[in-house]
């Protein structure tokens, strides 16, 4: 305590007021920092009671401090509300995305079905097609090989009857056939 004392009264210990340096005894210099506060606090708080003037900042800063407090448990519950709504509407996008995959390969089964079916159905009608043009084709072509026999054989029977018809038995095939002609218009009659 004497250390303490010689702190405040003695000034012969301290350096000179040319020079600079540090005191490095801590006690004291703690000392006289409380010293100048609390003699600060007690000239300009006359009538002010310091416990109370500590008091006051202490239940200001309770105060403060629970203000925080509440202020920090309503927006955590209000945060931890929105993550519950966002895990929520996850969890119906999740479902609504299963669904749509499903639906989607669903519909593409079905859509390969339907190309598949459809182009059976066409390879069905271009066979049917084909097989009706070869058809109306080898018909076409045995009309015209028997347009060109019969031609080919009446241009023959012409030849050989011109060569072997004279005059004489044209006009008894001539009459012969009119005959034949009269004798059917009086069946029909």
């Amino acid at each position: 305590m004497k250390n303490v004392t010689d702190s405040f009264l003695s000034f012969g210990h301290w350096p000179s007021a040319g020079s600079f340096g540090f005191n490095t005894d801590i006690l004291s210099t703690n000392l006289i920092n409380l010293s100048v506060v609390l003699g600060v606090l007690i000239f300009f708080g006359k009538g002010v009671c310091a416990s109370c003037l500590l008091s006051d900042l202490l239940d200001n800063r309770k105060q403060r401090i629970l203000k925080t407090i509440r202020n920090s448990e309503e927006l955590r519950g209000e945060a931890i509300e929105q993550l519950e709504k966002a895990r929520a509407r996850l969890r119906k996008v999740e479902m609504e995305a299963d669904q749509f995959r499903v639906n989607g390969y669903s519909e593409i089964e079905r859509e390969k079905l339907n190309l598949r079916n459809s182009t059976y159905k066409t390879l069905e009608q271009l066979e049917n097609c084909k097989n009706e043009t070869i058809q109306f084709e080898q018909q076409r072509t045995i009309n015209q090989v028997r347009q060109r026999v019969f031609q080919q054989a009446l241009q023959g029977a012409l030849g050989t009857l011109n060569s072997c018809l004279n005059k004489e038995l044209h006009l008894r095939t001539i009459s012969a056939n009119i005959g034949m002609l009269g004798s059917m218009k009086e069946i029909t009659d």
